[in-house]
Parts: structure tokens; C-alpha cells; sequence
């Protein structure tokens, strides 16, 4: 006994038959002043039996023609798209504006392809820490193949909305929310970099629907707020432990550059002891918060 695999095959847009509305148009107007005046000039004249048959079965075929004709006219607006079926059976889309035509038992299903802009609501991620952040972005997108957006998915809109909201969470959950050590990509330092993963995640996940996506990015990224205030203290710690060590990497060069410049143009000679104080001063002087005040030492260091 086999399996059998059933694969769903994707739509790919093609052009459809149409033609130029005003042509028909022409052609619709003609007809129809030359029934209005066959009609006038029947009435004034005395037919034969004969003669009514025939100009009733011609006014007939002429009303036929006139209602078929009248039926087929649609209307397209720039970056407007129609989708042609016949008897549930896809026959390519127009894609030329103005008036057109075509015979009146084919269906027509107007699509937009204009640009869409659309903010997504604001969702709760667990960032690649595991710390609770809250997400929204913008995207820019717009309707590429008319036929897979009408008949590969449902609502191609609202799948759109629902993949917004997971590339958003694939994405918040790649990378940190922040990291003061710059040793890896964030969502808070890196925006372009992360905004290039998000454009990628939303193309591979609407190429089903037949959308391509112009411009997308964050315009919400916070840190959610049961645990905003710690994290905002845990910043803060960070924030002054990474200018104390550059403070202190600062002020040992300094001190480094001035001992060697003594040494070097012979100004004063210091032994161990008298090279400790001087850096403790020096380190004192540089790194303190409050201005040092002046201190003469009338005696000596061994007295």
C-alpha cells in the first residue's frame, strides 16, 4: 500500500486576456443608436407579418448584444491589479488601467499593489536573556503576485498581521536587549543590523501570499514593565562600573607617563618608597569625585 503526499501547489501570476474598455465603448454606443433607430422607423412604417418576426428576433439579438456588452466594462486604477477567472478557474490578472473589458462571464477580483504601511500592536518577547521585553515594529509592504495573495492564503491582510507578529518575536528572541561589554549584537545598539534580520524574516515568511516587504523596522523596544525599574538600576551599576574602569585605566597611563618622564629627564630621583606616595597622590588626585586640596609637606617621608 503507498502513501500518498499531497503538496500544495502555489499560484504564479500571468496576464490575462483583456481589451481596451473605449473600444468596446465604441462599439456599445454604434449598437445601440442603431437599434433606437431601427425601432423609430419601424414604428412609422406598416410591416408585414414577415417583416415583424425578423425586426423582432434582430431587436432581440441587439438587446442580447447591447446587456452582454454592457456587462463586460470594469474600471482600473494605477497600481490596481484585476484577477480574471473563469467558472472558479484562474485566467491571469490585468494589470492595465482605465476602462477595460472583457466577456461578462468572467469573474474580476480587484487588488491593490500600492505601497501598505502598517504598525504592528505592541507583544511581549523574551529576549535571547530570557528578560521580558515589549516589541512593535513598522513595515512597509506591498503586493507582488496578485494570484498567489488571492488564492494561496485565506486573507492575505491578516496573514499578514500574523506573520508580522512572529518574524517580531523570531527576531526579539535572537538577540540581547542590551550588553554594555559590545561583544555581541543587540537589539537596543544595533539597529540596522537587526532591522536587516527582520526584512529577511518577513520576505521568507510572505512569499507564500505573493508580498514583498519595501522597509520594516522598531518603533517600540523596552525592557517590559515588571521588571523596567531593575533593569533600568542594573544599567545604572553598569553604566558606572564601565567609566570607573576606564577612569582608573585613564588615570594608571598618567601616572605611568609622569613617573617615567621624572626618571628620564633626571627632575627628581625617587626610590620605591617615595614612587608608592606619589602614585597613591596621583591616583588620588585623578580619580577622586571632589577637588583635592593641597597639601605642603614641611618634613620628610623618613622622619
Amino acid at each position: 500500500m503507498s502513501d500518498s503526499h499531497h503538496v500544495m501547489t502555489s499560484s504564479q501570476e500571468r496576464s490575462a486576456w483583456s481589451t481596451s474598455g473605449y473600444l468596446i465603448f465604441g462599439v456599445f454606443l454604434a449598437l445601440l443608436v442603431l437599434t433606437i433607430y431601427r425601432i423609430i422607423a419601424f414604428a412609422g412604417s406598416q410591416p408585414e407579418d414577415s417583416q415583424i418576426f425578423g425586426f423582432v428576433v434582430s431587436t432581440g439579438l441587439s438587446a442580447v448584444a447591447l446587456v452582454v456588452l454592457a456587462s463586460g466594462f470594469y474600471m482600473i486604477q494605477p497600481n490596481q491589479a484585476a484577477a480574471i477567472t473563469l467558472f472558479g478557474s484562474y485566467r491571469g490578472s490585468d494589470r492595465s488601467t482605465g476602462l477595460r473589458w472583457v466577456w461578462p462571464w468572467m469573474g474580476k477580483t480587484k487588488i491593490s499593489v500600492r505601497a501598505n504601511n502598517l504598525i504592528s500592536d505592541r507583544i511581549k518577547v523574551n529576549d535571547l536573556r530570557g528578560n521580558p521585553i515589549e516589541m512593535a515594529a513598522q513595515v512597509v509592504w506591498r503586493v507582488v503576485d496578485t494570484a498567489q495573495a488571492l488564492y494561496d492564503v485565506d486573507d492575505y491582510k491578516a496573514f499578514v498581521m500574523v506573520q508580522i507578529e512572529a518574524a517580531v518575536r523570531t527576531i526579539g528572541s535572537r538577540y540581547p536587549y542590551d550588553d554594555f561589554t559590545h561583544a555581541e549584537i543587540t537589539l537596543r545598539g544595533n539597529h540596522d543590523e537587526v532591522g536587516i534580520e527582520l526584512r529577511k524574516e518577513l520576505i521568507a515568511r510572505l512569499k507564500l501570499a505573493g508580498i514583498s516587504v519595501d522597509e520594516c523596522g522598531f518603533t517600540h523596544l523596552a525592557y517590559a514593565q515588571e521588571i523596567a525599574g531593575a533593569m533600568l538600576r542594573r544599567q545604572q551599576a553598569e553604566a558606572v562600573v564601565a567609566a570607573r574602569k576606564t577612569l582608573v585605566e585613564g588615570a594608571v597611563g598618567m601616572v605611568e607617563m609622569a613617573l617615567g618622564m621624572l626618571s628620564e629627564k633626571n627632575v627628581v630621583h625617587l626610590d620605591d618608597e617615595r614612587k608608592a606616595a606619589m602614585v597613591s597622590n596621583l591616583m588620588v588626585v585623578l580619580c577622586g569625585e571632589r577637588d583635592t586640596q593641597p597639601v605642603v609637606n614641611a618634613g620628610s617621608l623618613y622622619q
